[in-house]
């Protein structure tokens, strides 16, 4: 099946229906509320399980869930297809594995804020008219005021975000090609599946208290479903339809949401200056164009 026919080839479920005609600014707020519930609970077990085990466990829990609602998901992969998974699971895995060993350290808002430059780099490099431009100054300057983190004992925090950020942008751009691959979720479960193979060397040394605890262990996994099976799921749908520079700017819009989430759910409260900020990012996603990539329609 081509690309082509395989971006317009009518979704199989009603659930698929409204992920792939849904505005793409209504689904990352959906996608970002589910990846920050996810971030917002990894933090509070981190007491009892060291940040790597929880990441590793969110990728388990991820690929289990994505596969089991992915029927025929191992069948009709080429060497290349399965190259291109396996290398989007890792990317996708060693940012959650550095995402955790960064909050751990540094507040959920700033930490999303200072990760956001992965994206900001991709947009800037696909950013080709005046219009476009300045929406992306307007996200990154809401971004950098919501990111002003003193360094001091946070150094260590901030060089884990940094590295998340780098795997961030490899997400986008690896993430948009598998999108156009697969239909549904499988190569992202797929390719999180080879990911979790990748983290076991770090994860599972350290993941004893998990497996005696059924509680710990819900939530581990619950981790994967909210952040990586919801959130990146639905960034799979909007990859199929937008191109990378919107999609790189739309996701200013997750600082904002990791903000609001860690002010409810962690009573890390944000300043007048992050308010300010998430204003920006709001504007900046608001002026940008809403081009589509287009689909030529299976043929009947």
């Amino acid at each position: 099946m081509t690309r082509e026919r395989r971006l317009g080839a009518m979704p199989r479920s009603r659930v698929e229906r409204t992920l792939a005609t849904a505005p793409p600014e209504a689904l990352f707020v959906l996608s970002a509320i589910s990846q920050y519930i996810g971030a917002a609970i990894a933090v509070t077990v981190f007491d009892d399980v060291e940040p790597q085990t929880v990441a590793w466990f969110r990728v388990i829990g991820a690929s289990v869930a994505l596969l089991a609602i992915s029927p025929g998901f191992h069948r009709n992969w080429t060497r290349r297809d399965l190259i291109g998974a396996a290398i989007f699971g890792v990317a996708t895995a060693s940012m959650n594995l550095f995402f955790y060993l960064a909050i751990d350290r540094v507040d959920l808002g700033k930490s999303v804020a200072i990760e956001f430059l992965g994206p900001i780099a991709v947009a800037a490099a696909t950013t080709r008219n005046a219009r476009n431009a300045v929406a992306l100054m307007l996200a990154v300057t809401g971004v950098v005021t919501l990111g002003g983190v003193e360094l001091g004992d946070n150094a260590l925090g901030v060089v884990f975000i940094l590295i998340s950020s780098a795997l961030w942008a490899a997400y986008i751009v690896v993430g948009s090609r598998v999108a156009q691959v697969r239909d549904g979720v499988a190569g992202l479960g797929v390719g999180l599946a080879i990911g979790t193979l990748f983290l076991t060397p770090v994860g599972a040394p350290w993941s004893g208290p998990v497996w005696l605890s059924p509680t710990l262990l819900l939530l581990c996994c619950a981790t994967g479903v909210f952040s990586n099976a919801i959130g990146y799921g639905i960034d799979q749908y909007v990859l199929r339809r937008v191109p990378i520079r919107r999609f790189s700017v739309l996701l200013a819009a997750l600082p904002v949401t990791a903000v609001i989430i860690g002010w409810i759910a962690l009573d890390q409260r944000p300043s007048g200056l992050d308010l300010a900020g998430i204003a920006l990012v709001l504007v900046g996603v608001a002026v940008q164009e809403r081009d589509e990539i287009q689909a030529v329609p299976e043929p009947s």
